[in-house]
């Protein structure tokens, strides 16, 4: 019956969205508008080189990594120092967003994993990227960029001790169903086969989400030339923040244009941009490996319920995530930059607490974080809301969110956010304080 009430409120969230949104309003136009760019730019760049390949690795975790390792290493009463480092370091490792993470947390969960592991993984995955920590002390700032390694690192650890404590009665329960179970069967090979199965099909999550900074040199089919950061690409535009002031737009503003009037677009040169240009070579090698594995590891049930597995992924997270993404443009147009940072101007306890919300239910992609925040600085957010903003936001988003809430539940969803807010908005308050 809980679920028919569900569907009743939905239907009815619908019709009244439909019957009352205001279709002659300018600002709902665009933000309608920018809601489908949004939506286009996660199908175009984001869903077939991160998601997809995130729901087969979810899938192959529940088809062949036994419970029994599972539990070994990340399960409730697995050695906390063990379960803590492999969660804290395997999110490190993979450097993806807050919904990449997601189908590889709901594959531990359901295997078993205790609450606190997982919640530490859940949150280091998109958090701790080391690329993203150095961008972030190159262009915000040394002080800033060491604040959000360290308190990252801090919090993954917290977070996920933290939940674990909250909820230890329902871990405890779980432990013991596990103990009841019967022992289970003998893997059919060797461990290693299975982990470097997974390492390469991790590997190729990793290259094929390989990310561009951004950074380029734009001109113009009319003769102009600027500096500028791309945000996101759709079929027939590229939205641009720019870097430097360009006629009435100043640094920091955001500029849609045409590709039909873009004449050219440099990229500054770095190792990451040279990685970012053979990412399908080496992507392709990972999947190269993974098919011939597969191939002389693997039977053929076992890859038709790989296939089954992923798809089940697939049913429960992508129709959460598109919904988010398109909340998320829509409001972004409601919301604009200016108006935030008239609320994040100082260090007070509300301009901390309004950063740290912002960036929880927000969407970021790998980082687009930086530039965002950097546009924010110009407009006069203070240093203490800025961390809280990179604390709360890569690790959590209103897609991210909604998936959460569908594998662990409402409470254990709204403790995990409440924990991330409240340590973001401390962590900012204190920072902003000393520097």
């Amino acid at each position: 019956m809980n679920r028919e009430w569900k569907i009743f409120a939905a239907l009815v969230a619908i019709f009244v969205v439909a019957y009352a949104l205001p279709l002659g309003n300018p600002r709902i136009q665009a933000a309608i508008q920018e809601a489908f760019r949004l939506l286009q730019w996660y199908a175009r760049n984001h869903t077939l080189a991160c998601v997809v390949p995130a729901l087969f690795i979810a899938g192959a975790i529940i088809t062949f990594l036994s419970q029994s390792s599972v539990m070994r290493y990340l399960g409730p009463e697995a050695n906390p120092v063990l379960a803590y480092a492999v969660a804290s370091v395997a999110g490190c490792v993979l450097a993806v967003c807050s919904c990449s993470v997601l189908p590889m947390f709901a594959g531990i969960y359901q295997l078993g994993a205790g609450l606190g592991p997982a919640s530490a993984f859940l949150y280091s995955g998109p958090a701790i990227n080391v690329l993203a920590i150095f961008l972030s002390a190159r262009v915000l700032g040394l002080s800033i960029g060491a604040g959000r390694v360290v308190g990252a690192v801090a919090f993954s650890v917290v977070i996920g001790l933290l939940m674990a404590v909250v909820f230890r009665k329902a871990e405890r329960a779980k432990a013991a169903a596990v103990l009841q179970m019967p022992e289970p069967e003998k893997p059919r090979r060797h461990i290693g086969k299975t982990a470097l199965y997974l390492a390469s099909m991790i590997g190729f999550l990793v290259f094929s989400d390989w990310f561009n900074p951004g950074n380029v040199v734009v001109k113009t089919s009319d003769g102009r030339q600027f500096k500028a950061v791309v945000i996101h690409e759709t079929k027939d535009n590229v939205r641009f923040q720019l870097e430097e002031n360009l006629g009435s737009e100043e640094t920091g503003d955001k500029i849609t244009l045409p590709k039909t009037e873009i004449a050219e677009i440099t990229e500054q040169q770095t190792w990451v941009i040279a990685v970012y240009h053979i990412r399908w070579y080496l992507a392709g090698l990972c999947g190269l490996a993974v098919l011939i594995m597969a191939w002389r590891w693997y039977e053929r049930e076992e890859i038709r319920q790989w296939m089954q597995n992923t798809w089940e992924f697939t049913k429960l997270l992508v129709p959460l995530l598109y919904g988010g993404v398109f909340v998320v443009g829509f409001v972004s147009v409601l919301l604009p930059e200016k108006h935030v940072a008239q609320w994040v101007g100082d260090n007070s306890l509300r301009a901390n607490l309004v950063a740290s919300v912002i960036g929880t239910f927000w969407y970021f992609a790998t980082l687009t974080e930086i530039p965002i925040t950097q546009a924010l600085m110009k407009l006069g957010m203070h240093n203490g809301p800025v961390l809280a903003l990179l604390l709360a936001g890569p690790a959590l988003s209103l897609p991210n969110i909604l998936v959460i809430r569908k594998v662990m539940g409402n409470s254990k969803t709204v403790i995990f956010i409440l924990l991330v807010v409240m340590m973001s908005t401390i962590v900012g308050m204190f920072f902003g304080t000393f520097f």
